[in-house]
């Protein structure tokens, strides 16, 4: 499954540089003038996950396929975005199309690259692209909650329930605050709630891009993002886009001794997709093979018909068991064959709920 990130930002805070670096494309133009991106362009990168590589030397896979995660590189936004100023209406438009927002912070000082509000404030330009949002989505639920309250008031469930979980939105809203706070009080009201598709319900990770020299420890800039973070519940991290390009060109063997000069123990990347795991609630199981090792990702609390629907619909509608073994035991066993020898496989049925790690196998008649 993977998941799909909006990378947003006011013009010229490095949305593009980071973009091109995580993808390692250049598919999107970087350049310092506001709007140079026009069009969303959609990167797909590999996962990048060691423990599929020892699977796959254990059982002499002969491919290896990670599981991708997509990156969506959003217009820069600027103010008046929600009454359609700049690129609004379609920067607003393609944040609904994603599953979380990656949110881009200039932190860093540079007297060559111009910054649209003429200044370099992470927190100010946070809340520039936030009251935007909550302005879309002020005007939205304005429209509907009146609508839904009467209609739940002349007996339609759906709209009652409606009512009740927008309605705690748009009081939310009104206070200046995103929807994402909002709490569906059960299963109905989180299925209309994430069916409204309010742009302030989907989850942040803003990335903090500070220069090379603060890449490791951040600066002051992003600790003011992290403490920003952790009052909303969303998730932070320090990147250098500059250096991310860097690492990009290189050979991937010389990537390790690079990052080390700089005090790094992995690439920007690999912090982006750890923060977006836990912003999402996602994890990860194997499936292994002579033929190929494949990972593949389902959000935490699925069950086992719903991680073998992530391979083929008809493994979810005609699933009988699934075969399971820890990822520890697997290596530990040295593989399928010693676990079942040492009773570490495990035949589970369809409420079993997947752990992060599971080696599966799937039975299924159709």
């Amino acid at each position: 499954m993977g998941f799909r990130c909006g990378i947003v930002g006011l013009p010229n805070v490095g949305k593009s540089t980071l973009f091109n670096a995580l993808t390692e494309t250049a598919a999107a133009q970087a350049a310092n003038y506001p709007f140079c991106t026009i069009e969303p362009n959609v990167g797909n990168v590999a996962v990048p996950d060691p423990r599929l590589y020892t699977l796959a030397e254990i059982a002499g896979s002969a491919k290896i396929i990670e599981t991708q995660l997509a990156f969506v590189d959003i217009a820069g936004l600027v103010r008046g975005a929600s009454k359609g100023e700049g690129l609004g209406n379609q920067f607003l438009g393609n944040i609904r199309e994603v599953d979380a927002i990656v949110h881009v912070l200039r932190c860093f000082e540079d007297g060559d690259v111009t910054h649209v509000e003429g200044k370099v404030d992470p927190i100010a330009d946070a809340e520039t692209v936030e009251t935007e949002l909550m302005l879309a989505d002020l005007e939205s639920l304005e429209k509907r909650v009146p609508n839904l309250v009467k209609k739940g008031q002349q007996g339609d469930k759906e709209a009652k329930i409606g009512a009740a979980v927008l309605g705690q939105a748009l009081e939310l809203l009104r206070d200046g605050k995103p929807a994402r706070l909002t709490q569906p009080k059960d299963a109905e009201e989180e299925r209309v709630f994430a069916q409204a598709q309010l742009l302030t319900a989907k989850p942040v990770l803003y990335v903090c891009n500070v220069e090379e020299a603060n890449a490791a420890n951040g600066n002051a800039h992003s600790q003011a993002v992290f403490a920003k973070a952790a009052a909303e519940g969303a998730q932070a991290v320090v990147v250098s886009a500059a250096i991310e390009a860097d690492i990009a060109t290189m050979p991937p063997e010389d990537r390790p001794e690079f990052l080390g000069e700089l005090g790094l123990s992995e690439t920007g990347l690999a912090r982006v997709i750890r923060a977006g795991y836990t912003l999402l609630n996602l994890l990860t199981f194997f499936t292994v093979g002579p033929k190929e090792a494949r990972a593949w990702t389902v959000h935490a609390g699925a069950k086992a018909p719903q991680a073998a629907g992530e391979i083929h619909t008809d493994f979810e509608r005609g699933f009988i068991r699934a075969e399971t073994i820890a990822f520890d035991d697997y290596v530990a066993c040295k593989g399928e064959a010693g676990a079942r020898d040492a009773g570490k496989l495990r035949q589970e049925g369809k409420e079993y709920v997947v752990h992060d790690g599971d080696v599966m196998l799937f039975r299924f008649n159709v």
